[in-house]
């Protein structure tokens, strides 16, 4: 009779095979905390460019040099803790972020600024290739979902800091930004307990590199590298339209609609709410169907409507940016895990490589979209950008990872 009884699986294969949610979901609130503290430096950027008496080329400054901070240095911090875990190296990142709020909030002139930008930027550079590897350990296999998770927290964290600039920050002045230190607290709190789960855990993690690539198309050296670049170049169609919106939209609409402050800033919060409702879509899709086809989609896909967006008045200006917000936002998961899939046993690395590459696309972008801004105007910037996803077409050349489903029968 005991013979006809399965064998327990073992622990360490069944915490394998398992998604645990509740790590997935501690690190997704964690990047939303991390990135809501993050994008209130863009949603207070008409407050800062008045008190500062700043131009559009020192605001896309400030962007580029939070960004840069954080893409020099997230490829390193991936490298080293693939060949070196640190686990605890999570809240100690965010203490970085905390300090970075604090000065912003009292920063006394521009290159205080620039240093409380720095520090929110080296922040990210560990939180992201750390915070992607646990997502993955804690995927059970479902590495889009895991992904899209832990971006959909990043996302939403984002949406949330200019809405909370228009009712909390804009009423009552930058001093207000101090307040937002107990996020930085609480996010610290979360990520000491997921640094002891990812402690406990990174043992088991160590034999998956030998399966990862387990139903996946093997790739020669070239065609990896090939492969490599051109999602590099999606990055960069993705991350340097994104930047156009992200940096500058809320003075677009004062502009061109002459909105209000918060009212711009609300617009900013609806387009911000809609990339985060769209990354959710493109990990769990990519999963079923494929990366490729979801990479293809996001960004070719979303030409159409950037292109009409210059020429749109208030009402579809805000409708044609949810539904770029929706679409675009599917992309990044699915590349990510496209990535790491390329490259097996490396997901620190590639983790802190794409994220560092986006986080510099943005800030380049947000630097020459400022420059251009001032020589030209608001409304040329977004009618150059239009073309940005065109370069979408170039998914073409991806290949297809996965095996077909009738090739092992």
């Amino acid at each position: 009779m005991k013979q006809g009884r399965q064998t327990p699986t073992p622990p360490g294969r069944a915490a394998e095979n398992a998604t645990v949610f509740g790590i997935l979901g501690a690190i997704s609130f964690s990047h939303l905390l991390n990135d809501m503290i993050q994008s209130l430096i863009l949603a207070i950027y008409p407050l800062l460019k008045n008190s500062f008496d700043l131009s559009f080329g020192q605001i896309g400054l400030i962007t580029l040099t939070y960004q840069m901070t954080a893409s020099m240095l997230q490829p390193v911090v991936g490298f080293i803790t693939d060949r070196r875990p640190q686990p605890y190296s999570l809240p100690v990142g965010m203490s970085f972020t905390l300090v970075g709020l604090l000065l912003l909030a009292t920063a006394p002139n521009f290159g205080i600024l620039l240093l409380a930008a720095a520090l929110v930027g080296m922040g990210s550079s560990v939180f992201h290739p750390e915070s992607s590897r646990v997502a993955r350990m804690a995927s059970g296999g479902r590495h889009g979902l895991a992904q899209s998770l832990f971006q959909v927290g990043g996302n939403a964290g984002t949406s949330l800091g200019p809405l909370l600039a228009a009712l909390v920050i804009a009423p009552y002045g930058r001093g207000t930004v101090a307040w937002f230190s107990l996020a930085a607290l609480l996010a610290i709190f979360v990520l000491i307990h997921v640094s002891r789960w990812y402690n406990a855990h990174r043992q088991g993690s160590r034999g998956k590199a030998a399966t990862r690539r387990v139903g996946h198309v093997e790739l020669p050296r070239n065609k990896v590298l090939f492969s490599l670049g051109i999602l590099m170049l999606l990055i960069f169609s993705k991350y340097f339209y994104l930047a156009s919106l992200n940096s500058y939209y809320t003075f677009y609409l004062i502009d061109k609609f002459h909105l209000s402050v918060q009212s711009a800033q609300i617009y900013l919060f609806i387009f911000l709410f809609s990339v985060a409702v769209g990354t959710l879509a493109g990990g769990p899709i990519g999963d079923r169907i494929g990366r490729k086809y979801v990479i293809w989609v996001s960004i070719l896909g979303v030409t159409p409507f950037t292109l009409a967006l210059p020429y749109a008045n208030l009402f579809w200006t805000g409708v044609l940016t949810v539904i770029i917000g929706l679409v675009l936002a599917s992309a990044f998961s699915a590349i990510l895990v496209y990535a790491q899939e390329l490259v097996p046993g490396k997901v620190g690395m590639i983790a802190g490589m794409f994220f560092g590459f986006a986080f510099g696309m943005g800030g380049i972008g947000a630097a020459v979209l400022g420059k251009l801004a001032d020589a030209t105007s608001i409304e040329f910037v977004y009618q150059v950008c239009s073309f940005l996803p065109l370069i979408g077409v170039l998914t073409a050349l991806l290949p297809n990872l996965e095996r077909p489903r009738h090739a092992s029968a």
